[in-house]
């Protein structure tokens, strides 16, 4: 049954993808009245790897969000495939979890209901005008409005926040096959102008991601570029129908305006290729919540640019070998005969690692391998 549209609360959010959900967790564990409204029905599906690293359950766990272990399949790291050959390494910081995207919205889903928020699935949220929030049904006044609604966020627009300070865009396209996976690890294959992602997501079942600047590569097209691959899944059952998804890259020029905020996408997005949207998405949800308290959204602003350097150094860093066939040869090959520096740049991707060791393990041995090879 429906709930009932509330005449007032103290925060509304609008969007109940998981970041927004996250962020009604949050702000219900410091005490606020929260409703969502979404104009979908969970469980809610989107592109995306379906990968989450160490860091990311760790802020899941912050939230007291618990994954069934029938739906989450453990990987102990990543593994970079090319130039004909592979280097991996595990997490310094514990296994990740691959999951289908709609048991992680349902489980979050199931996590805000407990806590209380009020969520209003199957209502559009038409405007954003104050302190009031118009819906389909009616309206609801708020204290405070945070804005969840994805990378073509209304809420960003109507409270003047589109300005960013540059971007760019790639495109996904995922399909999920039925088989058994054969690696404990997330596999990267790297190829000209193109990324394949394989998650394990089940004891029977991987995730398969493309990403490229094409619109219009699609899966059978990729594929064969990787013949190892292809060959694995030619005979594999696809289970699920082929999705795609636009990866903009986007850096706003701020994050809230009088009381509105930002999360998410909707708050700014890094690239795909980092694996770290949700994570992102759920570090900020907590530091929105704690930012609520004392009513400041500087704090939160301030958390929120802290928060976003790490990954866009470190997907600035990945895509200057999307961009350039002989640096990414010259990269994959130093990894590859020297893998203790590809450990030492995961440890720096999950935040297991300080500015002064990545430098000192990774780049510096990293830039002379490049260069002297």
């Amino acid at each position: 049954m429906p709930q009932r549209i509330p005449k007032q609360s103290d925060v509304f959010i609008v969007g109940g993808g998981p970041v927004g959900l996250a962020a009604a967790i949050a702000l219900r564990a410091r005490g606020f009245g929260v409703t969502v409204a979404d104009p979908a029905i969970p469980p809610i599906d989107k592109t995306c790897g379906e990968g989450l690293m160490p860091d990311a359950l760790a802020a899941l766990a912050r939230l007291g969000v618990t994954l069934n272990p029938q739906h989450a399949f453990p990987f102990r790291g990543i593994r970079f495939v090319g130039a004909g050959s592979s280097v991996d390494a595990s997490f310094p910081n514990g296994a990740g979890a691959g999951i289908r995207r709609t048991y992680l919205h349902q489980a979050l889903a199931d996590r805000a209901d407990r806590a209380g928020a009020i969520m209003l699935w199957g209502t559009r949220v038409t405007a954003v005008a104050g302190t009031s929030v118009m819906l389909d049904g009616g309206a609801v006044e708020c204290r405070w409005v945070v804005g969840a609604d994805g990378e073509n966020s209304r809420v960003r627009r109507w409270a003047g926040l589109d300005s960013a300070r540059g971007g760019s865009l790639r495109f996904g396209f995922r399909r999920h096959y039925r088989i058994a996976p054969w690696t404990d690890c997330v596999e990267i294959y790297w190829g000209a102008g193109c990324q394949i992602y394989v998650t394990p997501i089940g004891r029977e079942e991987i995730c398969v991601v493309a990403i490229s600047r094409d619109t219009h590569l699609r899966l059978d097209q990729v594929l064969p570029m990787f013949p190892e691959l292809f060959g694995r899944l030619q005979s594999a059952q696809i289970s699920a129908t082929e999705r795609g998804a636009a990866s903009p890259t986007r850096r706003l020029a701020r994050v809230y305006r009088g009381r509105v905020a930002l999360v998410g996408d909707a708050s700014g997005s890094v690239d795909a290729i980092t694996g770290e949207g949700l994570r992102l998405g759920f570090e900020q949800s907590l530091a929105l919540a704690a930012a609520l308290v004392d009513g400041d959204l500087s704090a939160y602003a301030a958390a929120h640019r802290q928060l976003a350097r790490r990954p866009a150094f470190m997907a600035s860093l990945m895509l200057s070998m999307d961009g350039s066939a002989w640096l990414r040869r010259r990269a994959l090959h130093a990894l590859c005969a020297e893998p203790q520096i590809f450990a030492a740049q995961l440890a720096m991707h999950v935040g297991a690692a300080a500015t002064g060791d990545f430098i000192r393990r990774s780049m510096l041995p990293l830039g002379w391998h490049i260069l002297t090879a």
